[in-house]
Formats: C-alpha cells, structure tokens, sequence
C-alpha cells in the first residue's frame, strides 16, 4: 500500500508513541511504501529544524534521510492542486495524485475536508491504523 503521511503525522511518529509511531514501524517492516515529494522532504526538514531546539537530545534529521532513502520520491512537477482551503496542503494531494497513492494520513482538518477528492481517501492515523494494520 502506498502511503502519503502528513508532515504532523511523520513528526508525532517519531516523537512520540501511539498510531503515527505504529505506521512508521509498519514502514521500516516493509508494510507499506511512503510517497514523497521534494516539496514535502522540505517540509519535514523545516519542521525538524524548529523541533530541535525544544528537543535537543533527538536528531531528527537521519531519520528524515532514512525516509528519502527508503520512500519513494515522486516528481509532481505539473500536477498543481488546489483544492486544500490551506494552500501549503495541496502539496500531499498532488503527491498523491503523481504518485498514484489512494492514501493521505492527516489530522489536517483541511485535509480531512477534501477526503474523496480524485479518489484518494484522507483518514486520520487512528482510523487507519484500526482498519489497514491490525
């Protein structure tokens, strides 16, 4: 299954326990393929860089380099989405769409909104651990 993860969902999953860490782990298992963009590796390095100084002692970035290695980086240059009442989340949904990915995780509430949008489901990280890995 091919996957696109919020950046929250990426950064909760690594800092702390519960759904976001159990789909990272699914990942490293090889259960599911996470889809990238360049726009959304960039977004992760921001968000890492302002979460260093409040937690110092994790170092966030190999992990990201982990995911560029081992993720599937798509190239979503011609596919502008907007569809997102937040802009800066059409990123994930022209992933998707480039990617051929049916899956956003999100807790985004304008994510969620457009769930069913060229048939990619957007479902927050409990709803999708309970239904694709139990």
């Amino acid at each position: 299954m091919k996957i696109i993860l919020d950046t929250n969902v990426f950064i909760s999953g690594i800092f702390f326990t519960g759904p976001p860490s159990q789909i990272l782990n699914a990942w490293q298992d090889s259960r599911l393929q996470i889809l990238l963009s360049q726009e959304i590796i960039n977004e992760y390095q921001r968000v890492a860089e302002s979460l260093s100084a409040e937690f110092p002692t994790i170092d966030i970035l190999p992990i990201i380099e982990l995911m560029t290695i081992h993720g599937q980086l798509i190239d979503t240059e011609g596919f502008d989405v907007s569809v997102c009442d937040d802009p800066d989340d059409n990123k994930f949904m022209e992933c998707a769409i480039a990617g051929n990915s049916e899956m956003i995780i999100s807790g985004d509430k304008h994510l969620l909104r457009v769930s069913g949008y060229r048939g990619i489901t957007v479902l927050k990280p409990r709803e999708f651990v309970d239904r694709y890995l139990k």
